[in-house]
């Protein structure tokens, strides 16, 4: 027998499933027929599935981005001296670090991050990973990537003591329900996973965009007490700062815990491109436009929200974040392809666990006029 997944002549070795054999199928995937289907509609696809920003860059980071391209050596995995401050800066002002001692390190935007965080860490086999019931996919990719357990649960008192829980995700607010954690819940959460040793990896990549309530980040002195032992808040600017094609994000926590990360990412290569360092720290350092964004955001929020709860939706939880989480009470995918069928793509709440089956997720991120291209068919 010959091919890849043969085992050498006179080795003993057997042949091993390629990694990928751990993965589901890949979620947007499953949308190629609802796709299809709003493409075909008179005035055009208007794609809400996805949370993919549209508007432009801001000058300040272009520039800083040319600026810095005449780069011919090698980055710093730690990222410059100047990134280091600051990504401090705005992690303590944003996140209300008080005093607060944490660590920094840049990365090629959160989801590489979120995907490698349990390898990264020594998780693996035996090992569990706590996820939220309804969640970003990429959390239980993560763990199978690592060949550990996923257990979903928001409650983590009904996990019984025999788990070996070495990591726990939060995600506040959360993607895709825009649901907001309060600060007391995120400290017990922050309680257990110290009493078992297990570390808290918060994802607050939404945590500027609260609407109808306040995020909390878990680095904030109500929440982690004064210390972040056991604690990583992961960011990104894509949202922020439009900068999803430079992929720019970062992590921030124990300082231990990151010195750890970085160890390993100098051996594996993950190193974010210096020109690209050199526009976080011009976007960090301005809160300009990350207001005038923002602004953006909430008034597509509002026409989209009244036109959804217009053609007899139900709008749960969204109180931040930058998608509505809606049902009218059905499977999930005749919501997606009555949607569909107006020319307007959305996400399947299934693909973010079994529980969200009547669920669709509606981004906020399509431009003024597709957005209210969106709510006159939706009153059509």
């Amino acid at each position: 027998m010959s091919g890849p997944g043969a085992s050498v002549p006179g080795s003993g070795a057997v042949a091993s499933a390629p990694v990928s054999a751990r993965l589901p199928e890949f979620t947007w995937d499953a949308l190629e027929q609802a796709g299809a289907l709003a493409a075909s509609h008179p005035d055009g696809l208007i794609n809400l599935s996805m949370g993919t920003p549209v508007d432009p860059v801001p000058p300040l980071v272009r520039e800083a981005l040319t600026g810095a391209a005449d780069a011919p050596g090698y980055p710093l995995t730690a990222g410059t001296a100047a990134l280091r401050a600051a990504i401090s800066d705005w992690v303590a002002r944003t996140c209300r670090t008080g005093g607060t001692e944490f660590g920094v390190l840049p990365t090629i935007g959160s989801k590489e991050l979120v995907a490698w965080l349990p390898t990264l860490l020594g998780i693996g086999p035996g090992d569990t990973v706590v996820v939220p019931s309804v969640c970003y996919p990429t959390y239980e990719d993560g763990a199978r990537l690592a060949g550990a357990t996923t257990v979903r649960s928001d409650s983590l008192t009904a996990l019984g003591p025999a788990t070996r829980v070495r990591l726990v995700w939060v995600n506040s607010p959360s993607n895709p329900t825009g649901q907001v954690l309060p600060a007391a819940h995120l400290r017990k959460v922050v309680d257990w996973a110290r009493e078992r040793g297990a570390v808290v990896a918060s994802d607050e990549c939404y945590l500027p965009l609260g609407w109808q309530a306040e995020p909390v980040s878990i680095l904030a002195d109500e929440v982690c007490g004064g210390s972040a032992e056991g604690l990583l808040a992961v960011h990104s600017l894509s949202k922020r700062s439009n900068l999803a094609g430079y992929r720019a994000g970062f992590v921030a926590g124990d300082p231990a815990l990151v010195a750890e990360l970085l160890r390993v990412r100098k051996h594996a290569g993950m190193i974010v491109p210096t020109p690209v360092q050199a526009a976080m720290v011009a976007a960090l350092g301005d809160d300009e436009h990350a207001a005038a964004q923002r602004d953006r955001y909430a008034a597509r929020r509002e026409l989209l929200r009244a036109a959804l709860l217009g053609a007899g939706f139900e709008i749960e939880h969204s109180e931040a974040g930058l998608y509505l989480w809606a049902t009218r009470q059905e499977d999930c995918w005749e919501t997606v392809d009555w949607f569909a069928r107006r020319g307007i793509l959305v996400a399947a709440g299934v693909f973010y666990g079994p529980t969200a089956r009547r669920h669709v997720r509606l981004a906020l991120t399509e431009t003024d006029e597709h957005v209210s291209a969106v709510a006159d068919r939706l009153a059509g």
